[in-house]
């Protein structure tokens, strides 16, 4: 099969910094560029960070099509090693799929520091309908953002194929939400036009972990880490990793 070049941006982006390790993960047919400024502000932190390019995204949308949920898990397992072989802790940050990858870590590896899942889907009832499509691809999903001058890099197409591996992704990680017992930042935009608001609600009620918090973004929508909250993400991510840090 031949290999497909990646995008410009879409690459994936490592930090090697001190013992805490931060595994970032992009969502759906996007890529790296969504996570790129979060991953920067980390690292120069000083902390260890990775942010993998999830298999089939950041190439070509026939690329993702050929690719399953379990592929995008590894990719993120993937990072997790590669962090693991590097440092005392590791906190996970996901955006949309990311951050539902994030939760699936979350509950799998009990090692795991914290969780900061952004506009994470787990409950989208309308994309299973989307999966029973006859056409082989439907209109991109990207750049849902409030801001007017910022572009996510996406693909221009959506693989029906693919809708139907975010779905089992999905009901997977709902049924394992009550195995989080690490601290928990959920971060949730009021508009998303993407992944319903009520996504969020649902993790924060389901997961079992004693330090949970959920902020509300007020001046975004689904791309939230390339809009105007952006640097409130930031921030609060920050301050999350310091205090989780610091306690055993």
């Amino acid at each position: 099969m031949e290999r497909r070049e990646v995008m410009n941006g879409a690459e994936e982006i490592r930090f090697e910094g001190n013992e805490v390790g931060i595994l970032v993960s992009h969502g759906f047919t996007g890529t790296t560029q969504s996570m790129k400024l979060l991953a920067e502000a980390y690292a120069r932190e000083g902390y260890t960070v990775y942010c993998p390019r999830l298999k089939g995204h950041g190439t070509s949308p026939e690329d993702m099509e050929a690719t399953t949920h379990e592929d995008w898990v590894n990719s993120v397992e993937e990072a997790y090693r590669w962090l693991r072989d590097r440092c005392s802790k590791i906190f996970v940050v996901g955006l949309s799929m990311g951050g539902t990858l994030a939760l699936y870590m979350a509950s799998k590896h009990r090692d795991i520091a914290g969780v900061i899942p952004i506009n994470a889907a787990v409950d989208i009832p309308a994309l299973a309908s989307s999966a029973g499509a006859k056409e082989r691809f439907l209109d991109a999903i990207g750049s849902d953002i409030k801001n007017p001058e910022i572009v996510e890099l996406a693909y221009d197409r959506t693989p029906v194929r693919s809708i139907g591996e975010l779905v089992n992704l999905m009901d997977k990680v709902k049924d394992r939400l009550d195995e989080i017992h690490c601290p928990i930042m959920v971060f949730v935009s009021d508009e998303d036009h993407v992944v319903p608001p009520h996504n969020s609600e649902v993790v924060f009620e389901s997961v079992f972990s004693e330090h949970k918090e959920i902020i509300h973004l007020e001046n975004s929508y689904h791309v939230a880490t390339l809009d105007l909250d952006q640097d409130m993400i930031i921030e609060r991510s920050l301050e999350f990793f310091q205090t989780y840090t610091n306690t055993k």
